[in-house]
């Protein structure tokens, strides 16, 4: 009996230890890349981060879930060319800066504003 709570108490901190760490597995590199000229995976996810916070919508509003790459979903047609007139405008600018983004037009919201909301009297 003595042995097998000897054998239990020297084996008992070797149990305790953490599992050794997962190794971070890379996410694939993005496809489907038409108008966005990214390489890895945490710059798109960067520039996704900024898209949902200039429309206040989720990465469903234009992708497929399960298949980002898809483009299935007519509104990512949409992005794509408010992406374009975006570089346009600030191609346009002779410092090299971004002067417009989504958030310019959008203000937070799917549908961008095209006048101030009328004042109340």
């Amino acid at each position: 009996m003595r042995l097998i709570l000897t054998a239990m108490l020297v084996l008992l901190p070797l149990c305790a230890q953490d599992a050794p760490p997962k190794q971070k597995q890379e996410a694939p590199p993005p496809t489907n890349l038409k108008v966005l000229k990214v390489t890895t995976s945490a710059e798109i996810r960067q520039i996704m981060r900024t898209f949902t916070v200039g429309l206040g919508v989720q990465c469903a509003y234009c992708h497929v879930m399960g298949n980002f790459a898809s483009d299935e979903n007519p509104k990512k047609e949409m992005a794509r060319h408010m992406i374009q007139m975006a570089q346009k405008i600030n191609a346009e600018f002779p410092d090299g800066k971004m002067h417009v983004s989504c958030y310019t037009c959008h203000r937070g919201e799917a549908e961008p504003k095209t006048a101030p909301e009328p004042r109340a009297q």
